[in-house]
């Protein structure tokens, strides 16, 4: 799941919500010149399944004409192939990495016509040709996240560089992202201006604002990209990964996911089980119907409120160092008294409150960024504000990857399912989860909030779900404390998925297990490289606590690499 961005703007006049001026009500013969919030729940047709979500009369995400669409694109893939060369400047890798593109139609059910050109990396396996075993693709998370570098992952120690000598470590950017074909919907320079206020306890006033905005944003999508915005859609992403899996030579898949990832994988073992020879799954989404995705954002709010009460605890218990408190409620003290302090006077006049949270909602994604955040806490309460500077500073240089992620996220998500539609379910929903989870809930609803008043259709999620000795072992991983991707996620999947295997964390909580935890990446590299799980579960102590300090660990550079699952 995506990580927040740090912004202002999210639309072509502001970020995202307005009670007044909303568009008609969506119902089941809604356009998408007619989606919008309605000023009342529910509007004919079946019950909704979420309070304030239009029915709707999309049907299935996939059909008959869509997978004829596939195995044509599929057919043109493999007679291309990938024309592997030297990669743009743009994509700053290095002479070892081959770059190429694959042709993907905007819509399946009309292969033949309009095409994204999807770009692709290619690190080749090190080792000796007939120990390889083809290439791995990966996906990092999103909706939004880029692939493109992992190639460069075989340069870490352990579990990458190991599988790298067996595999083509192939990334990919998927439709909108990167240079495939990307979608933007307002000025980057806006999306990161700042400073900006994040309330705990947002006012009316300011909710009608956040509503403004929200409404501006979906509107500037649809502008910019009319005709492709419907086909945002975790299914596609699907479609594309077996047209890739097509022009790279091959009858079978091997794939990697990470957080999101999971999901586009859940999806394609639904529709293509017989096109999977190893499948990982890395932080795993929960794909049931019902989650996918206002209740996931929902259940997201309670995990990372637990994952900030870790962080608290482990500063307390480091207060010589850090001086920040010596219970978890003295931490959150000194955290308010800086949030308070960041809106009356923003720090270097770039970090308000919202800034600082984004910055800080790191805790929840890796333990190894906990030193460096206590540190820059304990630093700026002393008078140094640098450090805090350095971690919530909007980066200028990155506005325009930054925007392009969260238009592709706000696309996939809105598009994948219904949302609710009037502002009074969001409202009472988030005010709920605020009372129990008040560090992230009202900035996660504001940026989830332009489904409300996305201008397409939404489909139903696909029934992710397979019989029966329909797939071959597929290997899960998760942590038990993750907040991004809940554990239960890995339950439910492991459920639906017949004959797959999960490898849990135990206690811990970083977002992505593989590259940190001896045990599970040892788990991973029997899988990849043998094929073997260890049957339906098998639990890994969780790695150990960090150390107060703020070099980063070989996890935080595995991140840095490659786009972060969000």
């Amino acid at each position: 799941m995506r990580r927040a961005a740090v912004h202002s703007t999210v639309g072509a006049l502001a970020l995202t919500i307005s009670v007044a001026g909303t568009a008609a009500t969506a119902g089941p013969a809604a356009t998408a010149a007619t989606a919008g919030p309605a000023a009342t729940p529910g509007t004919g047709g079946a019950e909704p399944a979420v309070p304030g979500v239009p029915a709707i009369s999309a049907g299935l995400p996939d059909g008959p004409v869509e997978a004829m669409g596939v195995r044509s694109a599929a057919r043109a893939a493999a007679a291309t192939g990938i024309g592997w060369k030297k990669c743009p400047e743009a994509e700053e890798m290095p002479r070892t990495v081959e770059c190429g593109t694959v042709s993907v139609p905007v819509d399946y059910a009309e292969p033949g016509g309009k095409q994204i050109a999807l770009t692709v990396s290619r690190s080749r396996a090190t080792g000796p040709k007939a120990e390889r075993l083809g290439p791995l693709v990966y996906n990092p998370g999103g909706p939004g996240g880029n692939g493109m570098n992992f190639a460069l992952h075989g340069k870490l120690a352990g579990v990458w560089k190991h599988l790298n000598a067996r595999y083509d470590f192939v990334g990919y950017a998927p439709r909108g992202v990167g240079r495939s074909g990307p979608l933007s919907c307002q000025d980057p320079k806006r999306f990161l201006q700042g400073p900006n206020t994040s309330p705990l306890r947002p006012t009316n006033a300011y909710k009608r604002k956040m509503n403004a905005r929200a409404a501006a944003y979906a509107e500037g999508c649809a502008k910019a990209q009319p005709d492709r915005l419907p086909h945002y859609t975790t299914v596609n992403n699907a479609r594309d990964l077996d047209v890739l899996r097509a022009a790279l030579g091959r009858r079978k898949l091997n794939f990697f996911g990470v957080s999101y990832g999971t999901y586009i994988g859940s999806v394609y073992a639904t529709l293509f089980p017989g096109h999977v020879r190893r499948l990982v799954l890395d932080s795993v989404v929960d794909p049931s119907q019902d989650s996918i995705w206002y209740r996931s954002n929902l259940g997201q709010n309670h995990a990372f409120e637990t994952r900030w009460s870790d962080w608290k605890k482990w500063t307390a218990k480091h207060h010589a160092t850090y001086g920040l408190g010596r219970t978890p409620r003295q931490v959150q003290a000194a955290f308010d008294r800086v949030r308070a302090a960041a809106d009356r006077e923003p720090v270097g006049r770039k970090v308000g409150s919202k800034e600082l949270v984004a910055a800080f909602l790191d805790t929840g994604y890796s333990d190894s960024s906990w030193p460096k955040h206590a540190h820059a806490l304990s630093r700026y309460r002393k008078g140094d504000p640098k450090p805090l500077l350095k971690e919530a500073t909007p980066d200028l240089a990155s506005a325009k990857k930054e925007e392009n992620s969260n238009a592709v996220y706000n696309a996939v998500e809105c598009n994948d399912a219904p949302w609710p539609r009037d502002w009074a379910t969001w409202d009472r929903d988030n005010t709920a989860s605020a009372a129990v989870a008040p560090f992230n809930t009202w900035d996660n609803a504001w940026m989830n909030l332009p489904c409300a008043y996305w201008k397409t259709v939404p489909t139903r999620p696909l029934e992710v779900g397979t019989g029966p000795g329909r797939l071959p072992p597929v290997l899960l991983l998760a942590a038990t404390r993750d907040a991004a991707t809940p554990y239960h996620g890995a339950l439910e999947t492991r459920r639906r998925l017949s004959g797959s295997s999960l490898v849990t964390e135990k206690g811990a909580g970083t977002h992505g297990v593989t590259g940190g935890n001896k045990c599970a990446d040892a788990h991973l590299e029997r899988y990849l490289l043998e094929g073997k799980t260890p049957g339906d579960h098998a639990e890994c102590a969780a790695r150990p606590e960090p150390e107060p300090g703020t070099k980063k660990s070989a996890q935080t550079k595995a991140a840095d690499l490659a786009e972060p699952a969000r």
